[in-house]
């Protein structure tokens, strides 16, 4: 998609707004101290790491299971830091903070491209960039591996909107080595073929089935089983990062069995789990470091929790035609939580975690920019006010 003069200024002082929002919320973390919750295994205790940038822990890198995890371009980038800056906290931390730029500037972009609308686009990675649920993902060091995946997450949905455009080979090869570099960042990637199903649906509109027609969008229309053919290869990547996922933890022993926690208690900690990340989204209060995972879980809030999933599930599918951003949000939420919500458990598992909405939260934000503004239109509000409140 071209963007004329006028355009391109705009795209230049929203980029300039983002990135000046984010230095000044996040500036007193660069003078934040490492923490002994992971980052000694991450960082500070980690000879591999401390060295820097040698062959022998780049090797290392690419064939441990150290943290029951293998994600070796997460050992890479703290291995550049500590090359670059030691062990001084300050530049590890705006490491972390560079790369969360990052992704609020790429997910501005590939929603701008995907859509055509820059202000929606600008609210959804306005609330990305800020919300006080991602803030445990860019203060920790130790959860570099998150930002850094999600890096390579919305790298590969913006290259992923190009192919969409004009497809071909070389642009789609280029969208599975973004995935792969973000897999080789952190498993969580695992559900992105599905979620470039739903973009797919909306915004792209590339479903057969879809209402617009190919006036209005500007990407290209195919069959709906072509849509699926298409992923093979990004779901190969997917079962290969599974696989390897499950090989790590369970040659590590860090794989929680089913009779240390029940599936039942798992199953009724994840659906309660989706409406606490829901509330906390909301109101972002009683933020801590660690939620224990529950011995019980109370009837009331299993019952309700699911009530109110299914309720909110078969609205925005009832609304899917006349607000195809309700159907994609909500089931990019549900679908990005999948690896983390606690049905698969290794090592000392939470009930849940900030750093786990990092991603998922993104689905919502989208339902809550376009969910407004169509509000807005249709209670006939004015421009100004909308901007104001949404300030």
């Amino acid at each position: 998609m071209n963007f004329d003069g006028r355009s391109s200024k705009e795209i230049v002082s929203i980029v300039a707004v983002f990135s000046l929002l984010v230095v000044l919320v996040y500036y007193p973390l660069l003078g934040c101290h490492f923490i002994s919750y992971d980052d000694p295994f991450y960082v500070t205790g980690n000879n591999y790491v401390k060295a820097g940038l040698t062959l022998d822990g780049i090797i290392w890198a690419f064939t441990t299971f150290y943290s029951y995890n293998w994600h070796p371009l997460t050992w890479l980038s703290h291995m550049f830091d500590c090359q670059l800056f030691g062990l001084n906290p300050s530049y590890h931390h705006f490491s972390s903070l560079f790369i969360h730029i990052a992704n609020t500037l790429l997910l501005f972009l590939a929603l701008r491209r995907m859509s055509a609308a820059p202000w929606k686009s600008f609210f959804v990675a306005a609330f990305f960039a800020l919300h006080p649920l991602n803030v445990e993902s860019v203060a920790w060091v130790a959860d570099r591996k998150n930002v850094l995946s999600t890096f390579f997450m919305i790298f590969t949905i913006w290259l992923y909107a190009r192919y969409a455009e004009k497809p071909g080979l070389v642009r789609y090869i280029g969208a599975w080595i973004s995935m792969a570099l973000g897999l080789l960042a952190k498993p969580m990637l695992v559900t992105l073929p599905f979620v470039l199903l739903l973009l797919d649906y909306w915004p792209l509109c590339r479903w057969k089935s879809h209402t617009l027609t190919k006036e209005e969008v500007p990407f290209q229309k195919t069959r709906n089983c072509h849509l699926v053919i298409e992923k093979i290869p990004l779901f190969a990547l997917s079962a290969a990062s599974l696989c390897i996922s499950y090989i790590s933890s369970r040659d590590m022993g860090f794989v929680v069995s089913l009779k240390s926690v029940p599936p039942l208690l798992r199953v009724e900690n994840a659906l309660v789990s989706y409406v606490a990340y829901i509330a906390k989204m909301i109101l972002p209060s009683g933020l801590a470091v660690f939620y224990p995972f529950p011995h019980a879980v109370p009837s009331w809030q299993f019952f309700g929790a699911t009530l109110i999933l299914i309720c909110a599930t078969f609205m925005v599918i009832w609304a899917r035609d006349r607000a195809p951003y309700l159907v994609v949000g909500w089931l990019w939420y549900l679908g990005t939580l999948v690896p983390v919500i606690g049905l698969f458990q290794q090592g000392l598992w939470p009930a849940f975690a900030d750093r786990f909405a990092y991603i998922p939260l993104i689905g919502l934000f989208l339902i809550v920019a376009w969910g407004s503004y169509d509000l807005a239109v249709r209670w006939r509000f004015s421009k100004a006010f909308v901007g104001i409140v949404g300030a």
